[in-house]
This record gives structure tokens, C-alpha cells and sequence, in this order.
């Protein structure tokens, strides 16, 4: 028997499925067949859908010289088959909006005729956070401000997922009506219950008292259930605060983990039973995060018992709970092996935590690493749940698609998805070798990270450059660097900020020899915009805020001398070294990335190199007060003229900048 040919005039027949989400589905095989076939074949074939009982998700495809009939069990069942269909013969893949992915087009593609039956994935509920989004809330793709969305919620149904929170506060509720459209179930974010409203909004002039105002916190989950009852929903229960903060700092009568763990329960209770009362078969999940992972491990909480329990890593990867500030205390975020109940986890890809995580650049920790830490997971049973955090997709696609790739059942290692992986993104501008070179720098990307702990996973994104930089310029401008700085004790508790200041330029200094090394091989590969667009970005803002930190800590030791001009120009040169950060992703943003980084206001490194601005201000202070002519005069005279002083000054005085740019090629 011939094989069926795939061409652009074959019809797509979906009458006798109604979803929207097929539709949907439909319009995007469309769209791909535009992309990459070319001809019209003179044939008669279609591609038909037919409903049939089987198990969720799952479908068959009966494959003959003309026909495709595609049986599905329901929406997610047809959205996956025809994925399939686009990925396997048109070469269409999963992250080739984010990638942008050269198509290869034909004439038409042949599919060999017989029967295919998919698999069940190994993990039920498959999805993303879309958290921590100021990146994707402020760019429209040059299309509009929902398109970014969509693409979104198509790659992760591209990769099998079928589960999702749809931003973070206004944004869930904002683009849960497209994630459900698309075909993807809705669950929550820890910190809103339900998906309510957040209690301050709701009601900003009251106290955000559960025990003063119960009725008015519950009339807001009874809105939230009745807005979403209609939907495929996972519902998380739970109570935390306003905010992402546990609600005992601004309520100081619960100051036990008896009192908290009582409360909690009591209030996840309520909200099983309000769900249930509308939906009997609804599926419940509630996040053992932080503070919660605690009060679970003392045993003060109590959980219906078929509620699934969400398992966290701690921002870096390793399932442990995490940082709180000063707090780490590394509780295992693991069930006891054998535990019969249900269980998940909410996974980082980014993380968002004022102190060394990755928001603009991938997970500084290996994909062998974090293949060892789900695979353990999976072993303590969390496999009803995955939520991996997402963050703005673009600069976490890699890690992404490792983990996509182990919720499937042929799951990759590390090193085998890595391979495959640069060859479908890369590949087709680049020759084995030059393949090799790209394999190597991902591989290397971690071994390059600064280790600011003794911890397998303790290893600095690029937000570690940013924020102690920063803590250490708010404490030396407060108190002239006679104090340690307490917001870094978390990671140098030293007696001194000086000692604090050796200790981070020593781990400055440890790793800029690794980070150079490999921003020197990715220079190796070839004109390749994709590379230069993902890894090499990423290499070049660690390498530049780097390199920041570094002549940040060298004014420091400068100032010590009382050599105050001479830090002055150092801190110049190191605000330019975070600015070259900034200016390297706001130059890879060709095309319809335009403006995809303007909104860099979490890592913010435009915002370090405003900060080290202030603090030359306050060394000119100090070295060329009160009056601040003379380091004027020293940049803009001649040797001569400059120590003739009958008139202080014959022009305007400069700013610190104006007379940062007029000196800073000088040896000072």
C-alpha cells in the first residue's frame, strides 16, 4: 500500500468534534502545513476525527493511502495527535516560536500507512507556572498583547502539558480564558487560594484578618468557584497571606505552629467542602512551600487525604524547602518512599528571590542535576502533579524541554536530550563540529556558575551579581561602610563589611577565569542568531555583571585607601560593565523580539548600574567637596592650568557622569 501523502490541498475534516480547543488545534495544523509544504497534490486525502472511548488523553491514528482517521477520547486527545503529526512529518517543534526555527519546506510529506497508539505520560497533570512574567506582560511579538500568550500555551501543549497557572494575580485571571480555549486545565498560585481575588483588593481599607473577616474571605473563594466551575479546573487550596508571605508576619496572635497549622487546616476544610458542594468529582491539589513544608513536618497541618500534596524544590532545583531570607534550613521536600497518597511538585526553571537565583538566564545548575532530582521524586511517588515555574519562557527554553522530555515515557538522559536537542534547534546552520563546540558550552554553562555555598546546587544566577552589589551599596552609602551588611547574611556572615567585601571578591575572582573560558568558546561557533539570541546572551550577561561585581569590589578597596577619585572611575567603569549587560540583550532583540528585555525590571541590571551612579555621587562627596572644582579641573586642564587656581572654575560644573565620560580613559 502507498504511503499518505501530506500536501497542502489535504482536508481536514473535524465536524464531529465540537471543542473549540480542536479547532483551535485544527487552525494550528493548518498553519503548519502552510509553513512548510509547498505543493498541491492531486489527491483526494483527508485527515478525519473521530470520537472513541478511550482512556484521557490518549488517541490512535489508522493511517491509509487516503486517509487519517485520528480517534480520541476527548479536546486534549486531538490536540495531541495532530502535535504529533506536525512534529513527526512536517518537523514542526515544540518550542519553534521561541527557537525561531528555520522550517524546512517540501513539496509533501508521506506518513507510512498502519496503526499508531500514543502513550500514556508518566506524570498525570503536566504544566507551567507563568510566574514572575514582566518580561512577556510587556511585549506584544509585534502582534498583540495575547499573542505572547498563546504562544505560550502552544508550546506547552507541543510538549504533552496540559495543565497551567496563567500568570501571576490580575494576569491569571487576565489569560485563564485562553489557556482553557486552547485546551489546557487551570490550577493556581500557592499564594491565591482558588484563584480568589486577593483579599487587599478586594477590601484595601480592612485588616486581612481571616478570623475578623471570614465571611468576607469566603464570599470571595464562593466568587472565585462559581467564575471557574465551568472549567477544567485543579483546585488548590490552602491560605498563605497577601502577598507572597506567610499571613502570621502581619497577624502576631498566631505566633505557634500549633496556632498556624490549626488555622490553615481549618480554612483548607472549608474551601474542600464549598468545591465540593458544586463539583463532587473535583480534583484538589495545596503547595507545601516554604513555611507550610514546615508546619506539614511538625505535623500541624491536616489535609484531606486525597488532595494532591505539591512538593517544592528550593528555587535552585534541589527538593529541599527553601531560603527565607536569612532561613535555610534544607527540610527534605520529599515523601517518605511508599507513601500511598497523591503527590506533585512545583519545579524551578526560574526563580525570583532578591538574592542569587536566575530570572533572565537559564538555571545555573546541570540538566544532569536536575534529571537526578525528578527522578528521585518520582521514586518518593510525585507523579500525579509537575508544575515547573516557568518564568518568561524564552531564556529557559533548554531546561524546558529537558523536563517536558522526562514526564514522557522513552525519557532522555541529560547528555542524549542535550545532543538531540542542539541538533533539531541548531542544526540547521551548523556542521557537526560546530555542534559539538555548542554541545560542549551547554554542558560547561553550570561549571561556569559561581558556587556561593558548599551545596550541589548552590550556584549564583545572574541575580546574585545584581542584588549583592546593590545590598552593599544601600549599607555603604547608610553608614559609610562601618557596619556588616545584615541583607547578605544569608550568604557571608561576616563581622565586618569588609570581611563581607573580601569575601565576595574572592568568589568574584574564583570564577572569572571558568566564565571567560566558556564565553571564549561560545565566540567559536559560527554566525548562528539563535546561539547568539540564547546561550551566548546568557554567557555575556553573567560575564558582564561579573565583571561589574569585580570593579565594584576594586573602588571598594580603593575607598579604603581614602583614594576616593580613583573609585570614583571605577565605579564608573563598573555601572558600564552592567550596562553592557543590559545593552546585550537589548541588541538581540531583532525582529519581533523587539522590546522583549525593555521590561527587565526584576534582575534589573540597568538599575545596579544606577545604584553604582548614586554611590559615585557620594565618593565625589567625599573626595571632591564641598565645593567640586578640583577633580573638574584635574580631568579638563592641562597639568599646568590646573594647578594655576585664580578663578575656581571658568565653566558649568559637570555632572558625575559628564565628568566620569571627560576622565575615564585616564589612569587615576
Amino acid at each position: 500500500m502507498n504511503p499518505f501523502q501530506l500536501s497542502r490541498n489535504t482536508t481536514l475534516l473535524s465536524d464531529a468534534v465540537t471543542e473549540k480547543a480542536v479547532e483551535l488545534a485544527c487552525e494550528r495544523l493548518r498553519r503548519d502545513m502552510e509553513k512548510t509544504l509547498t505543493d498541491i497534490v492531486n489527491n483526494r486525502n483527508r485527515i478525519i476525527l473521530c470520537k472513541k472511548d478511550l482512556k484521557p488523553e490518549q488517541y490512535e491514528l489508522e493511517v491509509t493511502e487516503q486517509e487519517i482517521t485520528i480517534y480520541g477520547a476527548d479536546a486534549r486527545s486531538f490536540i495531541y495527535a495532530l502535535n504529533y503529526l506536525s512534529e513527526t512529518y512536517l518537523g514542526v517543534l515544540p518550542f519553534w516560536f521561541w527557537n525561531d526555527q528555520k522550517m524546512e519546506v517540501k513539496s509533501y510529506v508521506e506518513i507510512p500507512c498502519g496503526t499508531y497508539h500514543s502513550e500514556a505520560d508518566r506524570i498525570r497533570y503536566r504544566g507551567w507556572f507563568i510566574n514572575d512574567e514582566v518580561l512577556i506582560s510587556h511585549w506584544t511579538a509585534g502582534v498583540s498583547k495575547d499573542y505572547p500568550w498563546e504562544m505560550v500555551f502552544e508550546a506547552l501543549l507541543r510538549c504533552g502539558g496540559n495543565l497551567v497557572i496563567p500568570g501571576t494575580d490580575k494576569n491569571s485571571r487576565i489569560y485563564a480564558p485562553i489557556a482553557s480555549d486552547m485546551g489546557l486545565m487551570i490550577t493556581h498560585h500557592h499564594a491565591e487560594p482558588l484563584g480568589a481575588e486577593m483579599f487587599l483588593r478586594a477590601y484595601p481599607d480592612l485588616e486581612p484578618s481571616y478570623l475578623k473577616h471570614k465571611d468576607l474571605f469566603e464570599g470571595l473563594w464562593k466568587d472565585a468557584i462559581g467564575r471557574q466551575k465551568d472549567e477544567e479546573v485543579i483546585w488548590n487550596i490552602g491560605f498563605r497571606g497577601q502577598g507572597d508571605v506567610p499571613f502570621w508576619e502581619n497577624d502576631s496572635a498566631f505566633d505557634t505552629p500549633e496556632k498556624r497549622g490549626e488555622l490553615i487546616s481549618n480554612i483548607m476544610k472549608k474551601q474542600y467542602a464549598m468545591v465540593r458542594e458544586q463539583i463532587p468529582d473535583a480534583v484538589f491539589c495545596t503547595n507545601l512551600y516554604g513555611e507550610i513544608l514546615e508546619l506539614y513536618r511538625e505535623g500541624c497541618l491536616q489535609i484531606p487525604e486525597d488532595v494532591i500534596l505539591i512538593w517544592a524544590d528550593n528555587g535552585y532545583g534541589k527538593m529541599v524547602s527553601r531560603r527565607q531570607g536569612n532561613h535555610n534550613p534544607r527540610v527534605s521536600a520529599l515523601p517518605e518512599e511508599g507513601d500511598k497518597g497523591r503527590h506533585g511538585t512545583y519545579y524551578h526553571v526560574s526563580f525570583y528571590d532578591l538574592q542569587a537565583a536566575n530570572h533572565i538566564t537559564m538555571l545555573p545548575n546541570s540538566m544532569e542535576f536536575v534529571e537526578k532530582e525528578l527522578t528521585d521524586a518520582m521514586r518518593h511517588g510525585i507523579t500525579d502533579l509537575w508544575l515547573v515555574n516557568a518564568s518568561n519562557i524564552k531564556p529557559h527554553v533548554y531546561p524546558l524541554s529537558f523536563i517536558a522530555n522526562l514526564w514522557k515515557q522513552d525519557a532522555l538522559s541529560a547528555e542524549e536530550h542535550r545532543k538531540r536537542y542542539v541538533t533539531e534547534y541548531y542544526g540547521a546552520e551548523n556542521d557537526t563540529a560546530q555542534l559539538s563546540i555548542m554541545e560542549d558550552c551547554i554542558r560547561d554553562y553550570p561549571r561556569a556558575m559561581l558556587p556561593f555555598g558548599e551545596k550541589e546546587d548552590e550556584h549564583a544566577g545572574e541575580q546574585f551579581y545584581n542584588y549583592v552589589v546593590r545590598d552593599f551599596i544601600y549599607s555603604w552609602m547608610k553608614n559609610g561602610a562601618a557596619e556588616p551588611v545584615e541583607e547578605l547574611f544569608w550568604c557571608i556572615h561576616k563581622d565586618t563589611f569588609a570581611a563581607q567585601m573580601e569575601w565576595f571578591t574572592g568568589k568574584c575572582l574564583q570564577t572569572g577565569k571558568q566564565l571567560e573560558g566558556l564565553y571564549e568558546c561560545g565566540l567559536t561557533v559560527g554566525e548562528n542568531e539563535l546561539w547568539k539570541d540564547s546561550v551566548l546572551l546568557q554567557v555575556k550577561i553573567h560575564r558582564n555583571c561579573l565583571q561589574g561585581a569585580i570593579l565594584f569590589t576594586e573602588a571598594f578597596a580603593t575607598y579604603e585607601r581614602k583614594e576616593y577619585k580613583k573609585a570614583f572611575f571605577l565605579l564608573g567603569n563598573a555601572a558600564e560593565a552592567f550596562e553592557a549587560a543590559d545593552s546585550a540583550m537589548r541588541d538581540r532583540e531583532h525582529g519581533k523580539w523587539k522590546d522583549f528585555y525593555a521590561n527587565d525590571c526584576l534582575t534589573d541590571v540597568k538599575e545596579t548600574a544606577y545604584c553604582l551612579k548614586r554611590l559615585m555621587g557620594y565618593m565625589r562627596n567625599l573626595g571632591d567637596g564641598p565645593d567640586f572644582y578640583k577633580w573638574q579641573r584635574e580631568v579638563t586642564y592641562s597639568e599646568n592650568d590646573c594647578k594655576v587656581v585664580l578663578i575656581t572654575n571658568m565653566e558649568n560644573h559637570m555632572t558625575d557622569w559628564e565628568l566620569y565620560l571627560a576622565g575615564k580613559s585616564r589612569q587615576w
